[in-house]
């Protein structure tokens, strides 16, 4: 990274500034007579501190060390963070911030007692750089100054970072010891016989002999400054010590760094007077991957470590012991953002759009951001990017009110929608402002359980295309315009205002004011009702508690379930859920389950080396802010049991680079317990194959057993983004239904070597459904089978006797090759008790052609001018 020049302020005059602020801070904070006040000291300096991203070599302990010589810098990017942990729980009377040029004009000082809970003490919109000295009143043990603009073009930069206050009287540190004598609960050895790499070895003292658990096996590097040794913990873990034993070459200069992926990371301790033999340090954070990088040898050689120990809490998982009892609720954790009608709309307004500045262009990145605002009204635009999620809190949508607007157009991609992904809005009302809501998104972007009180426009703001989407019990009492956008399925809805524009497949079911079916032109199907159906789980509050809200089973309805009242079903407290956080463990989420609890999944990326099992009946399974479970081992990601009424929901699955068998399997092998009476559903569950890495799967999604209800999915193979070709990301199938009486409502599957969606199973429904085939296939030989041109990307299988579908698309374009042939888009057997309706095929700008749309039957797709073809019915 280029890093700028920058004019160093004077010691002297900095000092002196300072100094003054010091003075000028308690006088501002005071409120008492002098004689009942503690004179508030510097509560920041040398203690523990962390950031967002660090810039080169400027760490985050340089803003905490006195050295005003030494300084913090950010990545060049909003949203970044300085932390500090005083240690204890403190009064905090003011904060003192010496900016280097990179200043922030906007930022939060913030204040937990936890790390994962935090208060907002100060907003800043109006900051101009250099010294700044901010009253403050309030506790906490971490302080956080939350960067929301910068002021430059670079990032955050701080000379200093000084919190003032009086320190907590509970008689010292939350966590009691030092060097060498580590809590209780921080004594677990993380490290002992796992994975370890390094910048080098000196002939066979290799990385592993540093974390063996022997005192006479050592790790040596070769002799220069810039070495490091790493460790894989396997799983995300938290950390709270780190434990060193130097040979005679050791460390005066060095810093351990964590990080989830490998790639990213993020400095908890930096060193600079290091002395060799035994060293011990406090560290606070949480990772996968623990590195200590080198930055000054000790001596003339190179750096060697007997052992190096990576200290977790628990049993070494990062977890409590598994013999005790496991207790459910607990924090939403520090991606969830909670507001109430108290707070200031400048913080919220703040808030929103720093995450939006992080994820508007941010389709892969490790970042998860949820939104809840309690009942009430709130007067602010909610710009909606990747990986987010915006939810109210109230029991039923119109208990929390967006008078500003919530948005998704897209001019980060020059107003083309179609990679607007990965985002969700639900349970609110929204009163936009100019009376226009707009959410132009693709695949994996439902709008559940939303009362638009205007216009909802499906199309950016430039009408470039859009691939979307999903609405579901929601109402709108203005007119829908989809004008650019290639197809979308509304289910169970209320349209007051009616619908306008269409291109390729709208589809609607159980929708009030729906227009009529006109298919092949305009392509339009409409079915009176949907069918057996329920909607899906949501986090509301119940008084002053969370809970989770599980609506009811229906059939044969229309419109909301909450257009006449509240939405039918029952309420689950959040303390019989176990909250997840990243860092957890499959072994740890399992005890839970099994305990009977069910699972709240926080945002965050949990990389698991063991399958979630979900074996109790009506087990609850929600995630937050696109919770991501990234299976590490080759397993299949989670497994629910041939029970009743499991519901899983807004989970993100991403495959791992071991292949694994599937992502979701939903019931076993062999499946035959009947679960019409209350079937297993799963919704909004997305899947991805590549993209944000290389991944592997055979089948992403599999349904075994019977009944099951799956609800808006998104499985797809990538075709852009890392880890991306026909022998990189492989994967066969994306859904695979074997269970009998399977009810699928908005299934998008796209890009699969073999067929996208395969159908075993008897009596299956499909309403909707949309499909890309691979864009990568070589050439046309590596993609046939028993004399047939290319895979369909419906199949239902021979010797199934009934199914039904409506409304299914299928495109093409085939990158590598524009001469490959698919014969058909679709393929079912051929006996009265298997009826499709509405089917279309479309070469995209002609980049490989549909001999026909399903068995034969139906016109070619082929052609620049990108005309579907379509069959109304078949046979």
């Amino acid at each position: 990274m280029h890093l700028r020049p920058t004019a160093r302020l004077r010691l002297a005059s900095l000092a002196a500034g300072l100094t003054a602020t010091c003075v000028a801070a308690p006088l501002v904070a005071a409120a008492a007579p002098a004689a009942a006040a503690a004179e508030p000291v510097n509560l920041s300096q040398g203690k523990p501190a962390t950031a967002s991203s660090v810039q080169g070599d400027y760490a985050a302990a340089r803003a905490v060390d006195g050295d005003l010589n030494t300084r913090w810098g950010s990545e060049f990017a909003e949203g970044q963070w300085l932390q500090v942990d005083l240690g204890q729980v403190s009064t905090l009377s003011s904060v003192a911030l010496s900016w280097e040029g990179a200043y922030g004009k906007g930022f939060r000082i913030e204040a937990s007692d936890d790390g994962t809970t935090w208060r907002t003490l100060r907003t800043v919109t109006d900051g101009a750089g250099g010294q700044q000295t901010l009253p403050v009143s309030g506790t906490g043990r971490y302080v956080r100054l939350l960067g929301t603009e910068r002021g430059t073009g670079y990032g955050y930069s701080l000379w200093e970072l000084q919190v003032f206050g009086t320190p907590g009287t509970d008689g010292g540190p939350v966590d009691p010891g030092g060097p060498g004598d580590p809590a209780d609960d921080c004594a677990a050895n993380a490290a002992l016989g796992k994975a370890a790499t390094a910048s080098s070895a000196e002939g066979a003292y290799a990385a592993g002999l540093a974390v063996d658990g022997k005192a006479d096996t050592r790790w040596s590097s070769d002799f220069s400054d810039a070495q490091w040794l790493q460790v894989d913990l396997g799983a995300i873990k938290p950390v709270c010590g780190i434990e060193i034993d130097w040979e005679g070459a050791y460390g005066k200069g060095f810093r351990v760094e964590t990080s989830d992926d490998g790639a990213l990371w993020r400095t908890l301790r930096t060193v600079t007077d290091g002395t060799g033999g035994k060293q011990a340090l406090d560290v606070t954070g949480s990772g996968r991957y623990v590195r200590l990088v080198g930055t000054e040898r000790g001596t003339g050689w190179g750096y060697s470590i007997w052992e190096l120990r990576v200290l977790t809490t628990g049993d070494g998982t990062g977890n409590p012991g598994t013999g005790e009892p496991i207790e459910g609720g607990g924090d939403l954790g520090p991606n969830v953002h909670v507001f109430g009608p108290s707070t200031p709309v400048a913080d919220i307004q703040s808030a929103v759009d720093a995450a939006y500045a992080a994820q508007e262009e941010s389709q892969f990145g490790l970042r998860r951001d949820q939104f809840l605002f309690e009942p009430g009204t709130y007067p602010v635009h909610v710009n909606v990017g990747f990986n987010t999620a915006v939810n109210g809190l109230g029991k039923n949508p119109d208990d929390v009110n967006i008078t500003g607007g919530v948005w998704a157009d897209a001019e980060w991609f020059e107003g083309n929608a179609t990679q607007n992904f990965w985002r969700s809005i639900e349970n609110l009302a929204v009163t936009p402002t100019g009376g226009d809501m707009r959410w132009a998104v693709s695949q994996a972007a439902p709008m559940r359980r939303i009362h638009v009180k205007g216009n909802l426009m499906l199309h950016s703001s430039r009408y470039g295309w859009a691939s979307g989407g999903f609405t579901a019990d929601s109402i709108v009492d203005g007119q829908v315009r989809g004008y650019t956008q290639q197809q979308w399925y509304t289910r169970d809805s209320t349209l007051t205002g009616g619908w306008d524009g269409t291109l390729w497949n709208m589809v609607f079911s159980g929708t009030e004011n729906a227009p009529p079916t006109t298919f092949p032109e305009p392509a339009v199907t409409t079915l009176d009702t949907t069918g057996t159906i329920r909607e899906k789980p949501y986090l509301y509050l119940d008084g002053d508690d969370y809970a989770v809200f599980v609506p009811s089973l229906r059939e044969g309805t229309r419109g909301a379930t909450w257009k006449n009242g509240s939405t039918p079903g029952t309420s689950i407290p959040l303390d019989d859920f176990y909250v997840a956080h990243p860092g957890d463990t499959a072994e740890h989420i399992n005890a839970a389950l099994d305990q009977g609890l069910h699972l709240l999944l926080t945002p965050g990326v949990y990389n698991l080396d063991e399958t979630i099992e979900v074996n109790r009946a009506d087990t609850v399974v929600l995630g937050l802010g696109y919770a991501t479970i990234v299976p590490t081992a080759g397993q299949t990601a989670l497994q629910v049991g041939d029970v009743d009424g499991v519901r899983v929901a807004s989970v993100l699955f991403d495959a791992g680079a071991a292949e694994s068998p599937s992502m979701l399997t939903v019931g076993t092998e062999g499946s035959s317990a009947d679960h019409a009476d209350d079937p297993i559903s799963i919704h909004d569950v997305f899947v991805r194959v590549g993209g944000a890495h290389a991944g592997k799967v055979d089948s992403a999604i599999v349904i075994n057993a019977d009944d099951t209800i799956v609800d808006h999915i998104w499985s797809w193979r990538g075709d852009h983004g890392e880890g991306i070709g026909w022998d990189v990301n492989t994967a066969d199938y994306g859904l695979v239904v074997n269970g009998d009486d399977v009810d699928g409502y908005g299934l998008f599957v796209e890009h699969y070597q073999k067929y996208n969606t395969l159908w075993n199973g008897e009596r299956g429904r499909t309403i909707f459904y949309q499909n890309e085939l691979p864009y990568d296939p070589p050439n046309q030989a590596a993609w046939n089978h028993d004399g047939i041109r290319g895979w369909a990307a419906y199949k239902v299988a021979d010797h199934v006797r009934n199914h039904e579908a409506w409304g299914l698309g299928s495109y093409c374009v085939f990158t590598s090759d524009a001469s490959i042939v698919s014969d058909n888009g679709f393929e079912v057997p051929i006996t009265p008790g298997v009826k499709m309706h509405s089917l279309l095929t479309v070469s995209l700008g002609g980049v490989g052609t549909y001999e026909h749309v399903i068995n034969g039957v139906g016109p070619r797709a082929s052609g620049v001018e990108t005309v579907p073809a379509k069959v109304v019915s078949y046979p």
